[in-house]
């Protein structure tokens, strides 16, 4: 869909009804070659008011409409910040350089497409040669953005404000791969402006030298903070790749109830179920009722994996709990009245596993009870974490796997 066309379209909301006209797009420019990630639409509603609709908002385009998924939008003026370009307002009339014959060209259109990967992104040029004088002349060429060289950020004229702008919005994967496209020095600046949880977020997603070297140049305060905001199996992977001098260090900087549960993960090697699971999964008393058990497992911070089913042990109900009672599937407590007992509906014929079990014994569990999260208990019957089949599969993928998956 080239901009300029859009830009004349009438935008519906889900029930048919007018919202107004797209004006513009708004994109986020990246380093080097990259194709701009598209934000969202400038849309012009009455009153000649233009607001910003979210890309993700949008529903629908095509050659006679802007079809929405919903009705509810800000109604704010829209204001521009930084890291966000207007395709129409400063991409349009901008000089070029075309890339195989090194002419010069003005861009007089752009247009946007939905990738693979379910994102917008600005991926070609309309752009019309010049002559030496700077007047048009000649046909308008259709070219990729990575065939013209002139509009993308440079790195050393951009802020570290403007490149957290641009990433406004990623999922913590793809903000992770923003991250290491860029370079060492760049890289650091951008993640030490990160907030603590976002920081935590982005590095649970880097391969282990790159964690490393992140963590390694943040102040030692920092790094227990963040550290502190990671999930504790991701805290104990990550402090288990540094040397033990600094782990306990680290260590006796964080709080002791969230460097508690590392320190146990740490015990285990990480060939084993102690060494990748988790230790806090959902866990519930036996006179917890499937309300509670249900709302638990609503938390968007739970992992799909994790959301699958709700461990029943006596108290307490940290890792190590009391006596470890069974399972209970999502399944079956969407099946069952709110008010029910979950001692009531608990499987109890699914074996745990040690925290020493290897990992091949893990992957044979999980495939023989079709599950995709196994309960670890230690020799007192206690629970002391839980393994999900994404940690299995993090621990079974080649080193590097990551960045192999950023290069597609």
């Amino acid at each position: 869909m080239y901009v300029a066309q859009l830009a004349r379209l009438y935008v519906f909301d889900p029930n048919g009804d007018r919202v107004g006209r797209a004006r513009d797009v708004v994109v986020a420019l990246r380093l080097g070659s990259v194709p701009p990630r598209v934000l969202g639409l400038l849309v012009e509603i009455a009153g000649r008011r233009r607001i910003f609709v979210p890309i993700g908002r949008v529903n629908g385009i095509d050659s006679s409409a802007v079809r929405l998924g919903t009705g509810m939008l800000n109604l704010r003026r829209f204001e521009q910040r930084a890291g966000e370009t207007l395709v129409l307002g400063e991409l349009i009339d901008r000089s070029v350089t075309l890339d195989d014959n090194l002419a010069r060209g003005i861009v007089v259109d752009a247009a946007m497409e939905l990738t693979r990967g379910n994102e917008w992104l600005l991926t070609r040029l309309g752009v019309q040669e010049t002559g030496r004088l700077g007047r048009r002349r000649g046909r308008v060429r259709q070219l990729a953005w990575d065939e013209v060289t002139g509009l993308a950020l440079i790195e050393h004229g951009q802020s570290t404000e403007t490149l957290l702008a641009s990433m406004r919005g990623l999922n913590r994967a793809d903000l992770a791969a923003e991250l290491m496209d860029l370079p060492n020095k760049r890289r650091q600046e951008v993640a030490e402006s990160l907030d603590d949880d976002s920081l935590a977020d982005v590095l649970e997603e880097l391969p282990e030298l790159d964690q490393v070297y992140i963590l390694g140049r943040l102040t030692d305060e920092r790094a227990a903070d963040v550290l502190e905001a990671m999930d504790p199996d991701d805290a104990a992977d990550l402090l288990g790749e540094l040397p033990a001098s600094e782990q306990q260090r680290l260590l006796a900087l964080m709080l002791p109830n969230e460097a508690e549960p590392v320190r146990q993960l740490l015990a285990y090697s990480e060939d084993t179920a102690g060494g990748i699971m988790t230790s806090e999964p959902v866990i519930l008393a036996p006179d917890s009722t499937v309300a509670e058990a249900l709302a638990r497992l609503r938390d968007p911070e739970l992992t799909p994996a994790l959301a699958t089913q709700v461990y029943v042990c006596r108290p307490p109900s940290a890792t190590p709990t009391g006596r470890f009672l069974g399972l209970a599937h999502v399944q079956r407590l969407l099946r069952e009245p709110p008010s029910t007992l979950v001692s009531g509906i608990v499987d109890d014929n699914v074996e745990p596993i040690t925290p020493q079990a290897p990992l091949t014994q893990v992957t044979r569990y999980l495939a023989r009870y079709n599950l995709v999260a196994a309960p670890v208990v230690d020799d007192q019957n206690r629970l002391v974490g839980a393994v999900s089949v994404d940690d299995v599969l993090d621990h079974l993928l080649p080193k590097g796997w990551r960045e192999q998956a950023t290069d597609g």
